[in-house]
């Protein structure tokens, strides 16, 4: 199983690879003495992964002090990848030590957010593929009242996987949607609740203050629940996936993190730098556009997918 999953790294992270770890690679051939400049380059080289500034600084000057204390090195290119692997290794392990989610509550209730066009729906859609495959009965609700088209775009992912729904007229209250859909989980006997919300930007205080008001809710509904706050970030925005997961953290208490379009984008080194700012688990990674392209996140595999 996890060779599997290590292939579908291996797939998804092939631009990563090009644009992070080859160049690092070609930048070693040319100058194997490891120099101050050699390691400016791959400063500059992590920094334009996306792998962040403070987690890069902090990796280079490790790199700068192993190579001042004059330990002897045969081969400079498998000395430094296996010197970045461990190192990248140290930061994501933090991130994997609460995945896969845990379902300990019947109904399980997972409040999924995010900005418009990182792909909530489709992710939601994917995880309820997942559960049902597990044998567990899952519910939707649509919460994105302000979009029919999100609406009708979650009942085709119901109909597809099997799952139950609660939907309201477009415009609705988001939140009453929300409470309906777990009583209804109740009387039904549903394992897993996913509640969709609007697409929303992290900047806009007042649509921030309509996802307080929806957890309030679920919690009246379910003394306790959101069980789970999945925050849905697109990998391909880089550095402005990790703002945003600042700011709904500190806004709606997120408890995990869905990366999306990882296979899309060259700065797949995100993943490293949401892992050393916040300490928040990556629950699952979308490598791909068909229902099963969505994998529990796991460090070991993601790192020798990322390096071999």
């Amino acid at each position: 199983m996890l060779g599997k999953l290590i292939d579908k790294f291996r797939k998804g992270l092939t631009k990563t690879r090009e644009g992070m770890v080859q160049k690092i690679r070609a930048v070693i051939r040319r100058r194997p003495e490891l120099d101050e400049e050699t390691l400016e380059e791959i400063e500059e080289i992590l920094i334009q992964a996306d792998v962040g500034v403070c987690p890069t600084l902090r990796i280079i000057d490790h790199l700068r002090a192993r190579v001042a204390s004059g330990e002897p090195v045969e081969d400079a290119e498998t000395a430094v990848q296996e010197f970045l692997e461990e190192e990248i290794r140290k930061i994501l392990m933090p991130a994997d030590d609460a995945a896969p989610i845990a379902i300990t509550t019947k109904p399980h209730v997972i409040l999924v957010v995010g900005v418009n066009g990182t792909g909530k729906t489709t992710t939601i859609g994917k995880m309820a593929h997942k559960f049902r495959r597990e044998g567990k009965k899952v519910l939707f609700a649509a919460g994105d009242t302000f979009r029919a088209a999100a609406i009708d775009q979650l009942g085709i992912w119901a109909e597809r996987t099997g799952a139950d729904m609660v939907r309201h007229q477009p415009g609705a209250d988001a939140a009453s949607v929300a409470f309906d859909a777990i009583r209804a989980a109740r009387v039904r006997d549903i394992d897993i609740v996913l509640i969709d919300t609007a697409g929303r930007l992290h900047t806009k205080v007042n649509l921030m203050e309509e996802v307080k008001k929806i957890r309030r809710v679920i919690d009246k509904a379910m003394p306790g629940a959101p069980h789970e706050t999945l925050l849905v970030l697109d990998a391909t925005t880089g550095q402005n996936a990790v703002i945003q997961a600042k700011q709904f953290h500190s806004a709606v208490e997120v408890t995990g993190l869905v990366l999306a379009k990882l296979d899309g984008t060259a700065k797949g080194g995100v993943v490293i730098a949401i892992a050393d700012e916040l300490d928040l688990p990556v629950r699952f990674v979308g490598m791909g556009e068909s229902a099963e392209d969505l994998d529990d996140f796991d460090a070991e595999s993601f790192v020798k997918a990322l390096f071999e």
